[in-house]
């Protein structure tokens, strides 16, 4: 793993980002790394612009500030797309995981990676969570593209920590556990690149 791994994700209120980034956090915790995981966003409310980062070490980390310069980006809701810039400030080499059906040939054309070496990853969470979860939650399955595309750490070791993460977080709703679980495990499967 380079020395500090750094990931933006974008979405909206209500979609799941800080959940995503937290849980993102907590799992890569429980794996033995140093973790952030915060989120960024203006007035609380339901469908206003969110930003959550993550960054993940073998050794600590004394950065606090937001990330400018991640590796990865997640992109919760694609029709930030023209009010959002998703390629500012990532690396090159970097990868853009969008929340959609279309390919990743598709959003090559759609985004300006002025000559950056930038690879895109595509998987329909939405879809996902509506037949595995019950309702338009993307952060999860977006989670599992991530686990995959970053492969900052083994799935099953990913999928046994968020887990323990989602029995506290929906201890009066049982069966949301595994439902979450199925939808990180088939988009971990199913991302495109």
């Amino acid at each position: 793993m380079a020395e500090i791994l750094e990931i933006r994700w974008h979405g909206r209120g209500g979609q799941g980002a800080k959940t995503a980034a937290l849980l993102m956090g907590e799992s890569a915790a429980e794996a033995g790394k140093y973790v952030q995981a915060f989120p960024e966003y203006g007035p609380e409310r339901m469908g206003a612009p969110v930003t959550a980062y993550n960054r993940i070490s073998n050794n600590p980390i004394r950065l606090h500030c937001s990330v400018q310069n991640p590796k990865y980006v997640v992109v919760l809701d694609p029709t930030f797309l023209g009010a959002v810039d998703f390629t500012n400030g990532i690396l090159d080499g970097g990868a853009i995981l969008i929340n959609t059906s279309e390919t990743p040939a598709d959003w090559k054309q759609k985004l300006s990676l002025d000559g950056k070496n930038i690879r895109i990853y595509t998987v329909d969470a939405s879809k996902i969570s509506k037949e595995e979860v019950g309702g338009n939650f993307p952060n999860t399955p977006m989670l599992g593209a991530l686990i995959k595309v970053t492969n900052v750490l083994p799935v099953e070791e990913a999928l046994n920590a968020i887990r323990s993460k989602l029995t506290i977080k929906f201890r009066n709703k049982p069966e949301l556990i595994d439902r979450n679980l199925k939808a990180i495990q088939r988009s971990f499967e199913e991302v495109l690149s």
